[in-house]
């Protein structure tokens, strides 16, 4: 066989190995994506994770609930230091499961820069350096703790609207997004799209999301307006 034979082989050699690579490449990323899409569905769907809520459903725990949600809305407003919004969530009484403090931007050249983190201990040496640049006190933690387990809910950030997390399900929340005024109309749009947000009333818009693949979606996302308070 001629160095020219040998030459040409080994070419082919190589690029047979180049097209066997790149198939086992796109097989892994085809595999990793249905896997990934499988557990998506399984925790989405499963009853141990949390219950699926219709809008409906939704609206009637908002509605039970309406004025010990506002109470906790009024309080974290009250307590939330000036340009800077709270967003917690409570594990239970003893555990933060997640705190972001979020400056807001004034256009005055402040920093922006945002803090989050997780399952924080209530009474460690972190919360209470927390609690320093919050203004906080232990006893503000559990005013807020108890006025959530009032209004049923775990979470809540504030602002206009305040966004209280009602309940975790598959890999989201659904959450009450709370306002004092009526909706504005130019607004109306934003807050009624075809995925999270289902506009329940000029006061009252339901949310799902918060999970880790994404935006995510109500599976029903039907509303009975003729349940909902005006």
């Amino acid at each position: 066989m001629s160095l020219d034979q040998i030459n040409e082989k080994n070419k082919k050699r190589k690029g047979l190995k180049l097209i066997i690579k790149t198939m086992l490449i796109i097989a892994g990323i085809v595999v990793t994506s249905v896997l990934v899409y499988i557990i998506y569905i399984f925790y989405a769907l499963s009853p141990f994770v949390g219950k699926n809520y219709t809008p409906n459903e939704l609206v009637k725990e908002f509605n039970e609930k309406s004025k010990a949600i506002y109470e906790v809305k009024s309080y974290i407003n009250k307590i939330a230091p000036k340009y800077k919004n709270v967003d917690i969530e409570f594990e239970n009484d003893k555990e933060i499961a997640r705190l972001s403090i979020i400056p807001i931007d004034t256009g005055r050249g402040a920093d922006i820069t945002v803090f989050e983190d997780w399952n924080l201990k209530i009474g460690s040496k972190k919360v209470d350096s927390l609690l320093l640049i919050l203004g906080w006190k232990i006893k503000t933690l559990d005013t807020l703790k108890e006025k959530l387990d009032n209004a049923n809910c775990i979470s809540i950030e504030s602002g206009e609207p305040a966004k209280v997390g009602f309940k975790r399900s598959g890999l989201g929340m659904y959450f009450f997004n709370v306002f004092d005024k009526p909706i504005a109309d130019s607004l109306k749009a934003r807050y009624n799209d075809s995925c999270t947000y289902v506009f329940a009333n000029k006061k009252l818009v339901l949310e799902y999301g918060g999970g880790a693949v994404g935006n995510q979606c109500f599976f029903n996302k039907r509303i009975n307006e003729s349940r909902n308070r005006p």
